[in-house]
């Protein structure tokens, strides 16, 4: 167990993150579960029955003391640091008009600083055993404009050249950088905000008809932090059932298929 990969998740406590958690751990890994969220984190910890190679760190990602101090614990406690997923993110959805600078700099902060400082403090650990592997979690939201998504979508646009500019440089020394883009998914966060009449629209312009799981974004993620994505750098895999590479489809043709 000494010997096996350690992986920092951000924003472990629910959706996407918890789900990335689990797949570490069934493959072996050590994880670092992060999260500002105290309550719904020591939740998850006891869902996942403290399980052998999982901590919980108690952090806000947006907070350059809290994200140094989450480094040196996991350090700490587990010697070494092969992955890290960023995967943090906070959203409101309102008219461009009506979004407050305060509500665009909290969503920049966590969503795009987040990414930036967890990167920068990780990496000098990850290159004492010789490198490793980071995983962006942006979105579709990044590549395609859309209603009411004016700071959160230009935070994943943001986190994309993130993820380019920090592939250009680590790369160089043994890092990898990448970016997972889900599409919808079926999260806590989604079922919350996405009405039945939001849900078929999505459906009616995913080729594959049916929202994500969290489960399908835990195996990219994993994926893209294992050795098996050892030449992938640089580049960004949209998790979204075809959403993005078809724009809006036209469902009543694809009725005939």
């Amino acid at each position: 167990m000494t010997d096996s990969k350690v992986a920092i998740i951000t924003g472990a406590a629910r959706g996407i993150g918890l789900a990335a958690a689990l797949k570490f751990l069934d493959e072996g890994w050590r994880v670092a579960l992060l999260d500002r969220d105290r309550e719904t984190l020591t939740q998850a910890m006891e869902d996942i029955g403290h399980r052998n190679g999982a901590m919980p760190i108690f952090a806000d990602v947006s907070d350059p003391d809290q994200v140094r101090r989450a480094v040196e614990e996991t350090e700490a406690a587990f010697g070494r640091i092969d992955a890290l997923v960023n995967n943090a993110g906070i959203a409101n959805f309102k008219p461009v008009l009506e979004t407050s600078f305060e509500e665009w700099s909290e969503i920049m902060a966590t969503n795009l600083n987040g990414p930036f400082l967890c990167t920068n403090a990780v990496a000098p650990v990850m290159l004492k055993n010789g490198g490793g592997a980071v995983v962006n979690i942006a979105s579709i939201s990044g590549f395609r404009a859309s209603t009411l998504r004016v700071a959160y979508g230009t935070s994943k646009a943001g986190v994309l050249h993130l993820t380019k500019q920090q592939a250009a440089e680590l790369g160089n020394v043994g890092i990898r950088v990448n970016a997972v883009c889900p599409g919808p998914v079926d999260t806590a966060m989604a079922l919350k905000v996405h009405t039945p009449e939001i849900r078929a629209d999505y459906h009616a312009n995913i080729p594959m008809n049916r929202y994500g799981l969290e489960t399908e974004l835990a195996e990219a993620i994993f994926f893209l932090s294992s050795d098996k994505a050892s030449y992938i750098n640089g580049q960004y895999l949209a998790v979204d059932g075809g959403f993005e590479a078809t724009g809006i489809g036209l469902s009543t043709l694809r009725e005939d298929y």
